[in-house]
């Protein structure tokens, strides 16, 4: 038997593995309760986790792509905590914990060129399913990974034993190692992609500069694990039409999509809340938007036909739904 892969079913996994990876990460390994197969899972992609009940955080899977018998995720210990970094450290082997299926908004891109792998800190798990995945396929590609010293880059061993290791470079803080972008930008082929992931600070240097030097928006691709600070935006209200009962609700200045349509039970799935995740992406069928994400593409945004209600608003009178 396998575990259904239904976007909203929460499956029951038992914490099979615990183990501290770096100063402050631990890294948790999730089997199924019952022993079934796992939803197969492709390189970038994450899962919700149950930290506590009304607590669900975001963690990419770090291992294998296409495992069906486990999932890991590492996890750092941020403080202040909002809880779920701090919940999960507390979490030990044998315990139960409830996720959602993987999804993935960080997929690698077919290309005859090379990918370019980018890792700060934490950041490396997603680069690390990814760099197993294009190993196995034979594809051209090198990781770069910036930490602040040896102690505290997560996998470190597990990399420097893999045969790939000699397409691994390390940059540490503590020791003056920088990370050479216009070095990249030098070597950069028409097919190379780029992909990044890490604290805030660390990418957007890394997408702006990238930029700067050259690479085009369509060759770099990146993964948020929060929101970055952007300058507050005021949203004037509009409404909201559900195509399938003709309802419209009124969405004043201070409440999102989501909040006012589960005020009327009508409820969206959510997760991050900040518009990196994914989970309530929700098909517009009339009416300009006023996209607030981080994760739909500039492509998708001008289709103007997809939108996150937990943060976007619209750029118009009223917009429909397909709900």
């Amino acid at each position: 038997m396998k575990l259904d892969a239904g976007s909203n079913l929460w499956m029951t996994m038992t914490v099979s593995a615990k183990v501290l990876e770096a100063d402050g990460i631990y890294s948790f390994r999730f089997r199924a309760a019952g022993g079934e197969a796992l939803p197969r899972f492709t390189a970038g992609a994450h899962i919700d986790v149950e930290v506590a009940p009304n607590l669900v955080r975001q963690y990419s899977l770090c291992n294998v792509a296409g495992q069906e018998s486990e999932y890991e995720i590492a996890v750092l210990l941020t403080e202040p905590s909002r809880g779920g970094s701090k919940g999960m450290h507390a979490i030990g082997v044998g315990q139960s914990i409830r996720i959602s299926a993987p999804r993935n908004n960080f997929n690698l891109v077919p290309t005859t060129g090379r990918s370019i792998l980018l890792a700060g800190g934490v950041g490396i798990t997603p680069i690390l399913s990814m760099a197993e995945e294009l190993h196995a396929q034979s594809k051209a590609f090198e990781l770069h990974f910036s930490a602040r010293s040896p102690a505290r880059a997560a996998f470190r061993q597990r990399l420097a034993e893999r045969s790939f290791a000699k397409d691994v470079r390390f940059y540490f803080d503590n020791q003056g190692q920088k990370l050479d972008l216009a070095d990249l930008a030098r070597s950069r082929q028409p097919d190379d992609h780029l992909y990044v992931c890490g604290p805030t600070g660390f990418m957007d240097f890394v997408l702006g500069e990238s930029e700067r030097l050259g690479w085009k928006k369509e060759q770099l691709h990146k993964e948020y694990f929060s929101a970055p600070s952007v300058e507050e935006k005021s949203g004037a209200s509009f409404d909201v039409r559900i195509a399938s009962t003709g309802d419209v609700f009124h969405i004043p200045e201070d409440k999102s999509v989501v909040q006012v349509l589960a005020e009327n039970g009508i409820e969206i799935p959510t997760s991050c809340e900040q518009g990196i995740c994914g989970t309530c992406i929700t098909r517009v069928l009339s009416g300009s938007i006023d996209h607030r994400d981080f994760i739909l593409s500039d492509e998708e945004k001008r289709r103007n036909d997809q939108f996150t209600p937990c943060c976007s608003r619209a750029a118009c009178q009223m917009i429909e739904l397909d709900l």
